[in-house]
């Protein structure tokens, strides 16, 4: 009787550690990281464990193979604060060692913040012109007068994610070098329900 109730315990230990672990993001211990950005190397690797694989069905994340794109995400600001709706941040970057990129937002349920903004996601195409090797834009819930612009309304506690398409190498200390965007907030106003304990 014992030996199927410690049988039983452990088995809930592991399924609740398991969906910690899904619920809690997709990064594993060999995660690299370059500044506030990071990425598990096994996500569209035949490497990736059950749990990588677990939350990218869970989130949807298309996957493709990490020579085909990387994917780096990151929900903090220069300063380590969460990224929140209410704060307004600047955007810089710069021309990176890939054929093409983009930056997402994607709100706590990792959907698209709901809204009508049309500005979701800021790309190389738009970011750079042909010529120039470095931009700027802002991301906050409120449209700008000019220039690139994310727009966080609706998104709450958010994140964003950075696909680097045909990277130029896919080796750990070249990803740990990249010059990856900042995001440096300005300024914060109100609260965001279910951020800090705030209503």
């Amino acid at each position: 009787m014992w030996r199927w109730l410690i049988c039983g315990l452990a088995g809930m230990a592991v399924g609740i550690g398991s969906a910690f672990s899904i619920s809690g993001g997709w990064l594993s211990e060999a995660s690299i990281v370059s500044g506030k950005w990071s990425t598990d190397p096994t996500v569209g690797a035949a490497a990736a464990n059950p749990w990588v694989r677990a939350t990218i069905a869970r989130v949807g994340l298309l996957a493709l193979t990490k020579e085909e794109t990387i994917y780096f995400n990151r929900e903090l600001d220069e300063d380590g604060a969460p990224l929140v709706e209410t704060c307004t941040y600047a955007l810089s970057g710069q021309a990176l060692p890939t054929r093409w990129w983009s930056i997402t937002i994607y709100g706590a349920d990792q959907m698209l913040p709901v809204n009508t903004d049309k500005a979701s996601s800021i790309d190389a195409t738009r970011a750079l012109p042909a010529g120039a090797t470095s931009w700027t834009g802002s991301l906050s819930a409120n449209r700008p007068a000019t220039g690139q612009w994310l727009s966080s309304k609706g998104g709450g506690r958010f994140s964003l994610t950075i696909r680097l398409y045909n990277p130029q190498s896919v080796d750990r200390a070249f990803l740990e070098g990249l010059n990856l965007p900042q995001v440096k907030k300005l300024s914060c106003s109100g609260a965001v329900a279910g951020v800090g304990g705030k209503k």
